[in-house]
């Protein structure tokens, strides 16, 4: 990802870490390809859970293609794309490992990980630059 790690050398003793450094290196990547002039969007997870059709016409819109296959696309979110790998649903699925816990010390840790690279902390509603929406 055209990162060579120096920044990142320290102790994952949560999960919860990996997946802030996770973020924050698909964040600046994405932001990166932005600032280069390059024609690329984001969108929110959350947008797509809360308005999956509304979601996938604006997508579809983006990328030039026919918002009429926004339904077949909705569609395709109820197969599992990994079924016949080891992370399955059925291999991964609900009970397998432990949820994570956001405690306020981790919370406090997280966020000053993320305020160290100018990335939104938890908690805050932050659109990043170039994000697609519905609204």
């Amino acid at each position: 990802m055209g990162f060579d790690g120096s920044d990142f050398r320290m102790r994952l003793n949560d999960d919860l870490l990996l997946g802030v450094l996770m973020f924050k290196l698909a964040t600046s990547s994405y932001l990166d390809v932005r600032r280069r002039g390059f024609d690329v969007s984001a969108l929110r997870y959350e947008d797509l859970v809360a308005r999956p059709l509304d979601m996938c016409r604006v997508v579809l819109e983006f990328c030039r293609l026919p918002v009429s296959l926004a339904e077949l696309a909705v569609r395709a979110f109820d197969a599992d794309s990994q079924r016949n790998s080891g992370l399955a649903i059925a291999a991964m699925g609900p009970g397998r490992f432990k949820e994570p816990q956001l405690t306020p010390q981790t919370k406090t840790k997280l966020n000053e990980l993320l305020k160290k690279y100018n990335m939104p902390l938890i908690g805050e509603s932050t659109i990043i630059d170039g994000t697609l929406s519905c609204s």
